[in-house]
């Protein structure tokens, strides 16, 4: 099995102008992502590296190479399979420091009397080295346009069709179409953006010969066009013309010439925590339950398969180490193997036997999505930095195209995570209703959108519910306009379900016991008229927050605005943080639930990793990527009251950040839903679960509230 991932370490640009550019991957025979055959691509061709002299020092260049925080053991023999192509290093003498291996002594590269019986392999810790950036995309060496025939660009719709023009001694010429296949435009369409091609098929000297799996017409076979005579003239031929079949997602319809957002029925994949349309953390439906794929063996080919599936073109890259964030559930696939031909993931081959992979090796993709424009219909304008700004839009008014603000009544993190996403920044980190320090430009001072309100999953803000030509704000643009800031990264909270399931339990407590958390409103209403030697019935249980994104989760209020809470005896940094409700079988709120409020602190952490937050002593508050937070079912306002609960069949709910005060990569997860049995005497939960974590037939059969639902604010 080989891995076709590599990965490059972006400081290397930093490297001498005289250091041969090299990546490196590791493949062969391997059973996890973390070991294999030490293989290096340089000169555009892959190839091994010789165990003669080869050391442990050796192997931790390599591994920090690659991103791991340092290596275990070298093998040498060709453990892991003979290699192909030229042995690219031999003698290598590295003292261990070296930030690449090309900076290691060695005979020179290429220079080697060894054959591939000696190539060496490598393990490296599972460990990645922190804010390591990971580049999985083939090393493209060709660059390539679609010279668009028809313009359909200005109605907002994907290019389709064009010649194709390739980059060559710095002139754009177009390939002749006498050996042109099928195959090659499939290869074309999928680099666009694309996930088919259409049944019809200054001159390129290069003839193309793609089998139709390649991400990349740099991965083609190229060579001499037998019909071509000059880089003039294409005898028997035409240039070459593809016409390639959009998605669902950027598929145009008869009423408005573009779908609103990319949703789908039911899939059996699906993409999570990525920033942007066509990426994230990928996802298989199995037996009704939401998995996710672990990366021994990801590769673009595998990954391409994921992209075309969901309506996009090649994989520009196929992420590992859960670089889109953590899943939760159970890991469906591994050592997945695609030809690359699959309608779907599921049909590729994978390993069905023990599945011994974390969510530390989820795999994720980044797709080629179709150009729309939409990125120069909107800017931000008066920053400090290109993430942050006065959200400018450009509108028709009067004919023409205007610039103009949007108007800031309402304005939310839905709104500035569409912002965010159509410019391809990120995540939003903040919305913001004043710009006043951000002086925009005079001329784009007016409001041009007003009543925006998002879900969040819109492609471009102009999808989004908006006012039309009658505009409303009665705060004005300018100074009082909409803005936001955005982050590459963002956290995403998960509570988990089985410690709810095994802490819960029924407590009958004397009121006189409860003044604190009455004052505090953790009680139902009928609490007032009970005497104080009364008592009241407690559903009790544990909450369990982890933080499985990317970036640690803030708290949006400044400590000047932090409330101290006696029963607590320490500050609330966030006055809504969860809400806890109870619901009969058909969706009546039962019981009086209410909104927690609390201090966020790290409890525990993953190994390796530090506490960084604490709520004693006025300590900061937040948690830590791979951290989690927990409020035990022992602490005051940590239940439900069911005092005056008749005994029967339930639903339980909790919400995590209900009002999205906070920014997150995935809002889908924030819910969490338990069957709850209740005779008046002793109370059961279980079937708990996160929101999206089961397929819409399952999720249907809990009624509540519904994933992702929009606050109407």
């Amino acid at each position: 099995m080989n891995n076709k991932y590599h990965c490059e370490k972006l400081s290397k640009a930093s490297l001498a102008p005289d250091t041969p550019r090299i990546q490196l991957r590791l493949a062969g025979d391997k059973r996890k992502h973390n070991e294999g055959r030490v293989e290096v691509f340089y000169n555009g061709e892959w190839g091994t590296v010789c165990d003669d002299d080869f050391t442990i020092h050796a192997a931790q260049v390599v591994c920090r190479e690659l991103g791991y925080l340092e290596a275990i053991s070298w093998s040498p023999s060709s453990k892991y399979g003979k290699g192909e192509g030229p042995i690219w290093f031999d003698n290598l003498h590295c003292t261990g420091k070296e930030k690449t291996l090309a900076l290691c002594p060695s005979n020179g590269i290429g220079v080697s009397d060894c054959k591939h019986s000696e190539d060496v392999g490598v393990v490296c810790s599972d460990k990645r080295i922190p804010g390591f950036k990971f580049v999985n995309t083939l090393p493209n060496h060709v660059e390539v346009r679609l010279q668009a025939i028809l313009s359909s660009y200005r109605k907002r719709i994907p290019v389709t069709e064009g010649y194709v023009e390739v980059k060559d001694g710095g002139k754009w010429k177009q390939i002749c179409n006498a050996e042109w296949t099928q195959f090659n435009s499939r290869v074309i369409c999928g680099m666009f953006g694309f996930p088919g091609e259409r049944k019809k098929p200054t001159y390129w000297e290069y003839s193309v010969n793609c089998t139709g799996n390649e991400a990349h017409l740099s991965s083609c076979k190229l060579g001499q066009a037998t019909a071509l005579k000059s880089n003039e003239t294409c005898s028997g031929g035409l240039p070459v013309v593809v016409s390639c079949v959009p998605g669902r997602a950027f598929a145009p319809t008869p009423m408005t010439g573009f779908r609103k957002a990319f949703r789908q029925e039911q899939p059996l994949v699906r993409l999570r925590g990525g920033a942007i349309v066509g990426e994230g953390r990928v996802e298989v439906l199995k037996n009704g339950e939401w998995g996710t794929i672990c990366d021994d063996n990801w590769n673009l080919l595998s990954a391409t398969v994921v992209c075309r599936e969901l309506g996009f073109g090649t994989a520009k890259e196929a992420l590992s180490g859960g670089r889109l964030g953590q899943g939760m559930g159970p890991v469906h696939m591994n050592e997945v193997e695609c030809s690359g031909f699959e309608k779907s993931i599921t049909e590729c081959f994978f390993n069905k036997e023990a599945v011994d992979c974390s969510h530390e090796e989820d795999a994720a993709v980044r797709c080629n999505v179709p150009a729309m424009g939409f990125q120069e219909r909107l800017r931000l304008s008066g920053g400090r930095n290109p993430y942050e700004g006065r959200v400018e839009v450009l509108m028709e008014k009067n004919g023409s195209l205007v610039w103009g603000t949007v108007c800031s009544e309402g304005w939310g993190t839905m709104e500035a995570m569409v912002v965010c996403r159509q410019l391809g920044l990120g995540f939003a980190s903040n919305a913001f209703q004043e710009t006043w320090y951000w002086p925009g430009e005079v001329s784009a001072d007016a409001v041009v959108m007003s009543g925006v309100r998002c879900s969040g999953t819109e492609m471009s803000l102009s999808h989004c519910l908006h006012h039309g030509h009658h505009l409303s704000c009665s705060k004005g643009g300018g100074r009082n306009a909409a803005g936001v800031s955005c982050s590459e990264t963002a956290p995403d909270l998960v509570l988990n379900p089985q410690v709810v399931e095994q802490t819960t339990y029924m407590e009958d407590r004397p009121m006189f016991m409860l003044q604190c958390a009455y004052e505090e409103n953790c009680l139902s209403s009928t609490s007032s008229q009970v005497p104080a030697n009364s008592y009241r019935r407690l559903l009790r249980f544990s909450s369990q927050i982890h933080n499985n994104g990317q970036s640690d989760f803030r708290p949006k209020a400044g400590r000047h605005s932090w409330v101290w809470h006696d029963c607590h005896r320490h500050y609330h940094s966030m006055e809504v943080f969860t809400i806890y409700d109870l619901f009969s079988l058909n969706g009546t709120k039962v019981a009086e639930g209410h909104k927690a409020s609390f201090c966020l602190e790290d409890s525990e952490c993953d190994e390796g990793i530090e506490k960084r937050y604490e709520c004693a002593n006025f300590g900061e508050q937040g948690i830590t990527v791979g951290c989690w937070d927990t409020y035990r079912h022992d602490i005051d306002c940590q239940w439900i009251d069911i005092t005056e609960l008749k005994p029967g069949d339930y639903i339980f709910q909790i919400i995590i950040n209900p009002n999205y005060e906070v920014p997150e990569s995935d809002y889908s997860n924030n819910i969490m839903k338990c069957r709850c049995r209740y005779d008046g005497h002793r109370v059961w939960m279980y079937s708990c679960h996160n929101g999206g974590s089961l397929s819409t037939e399952t999720e249907q059969t809990f009624p509540g509230l519904l994933n992702n639902q929009v606050t109407h604010r």
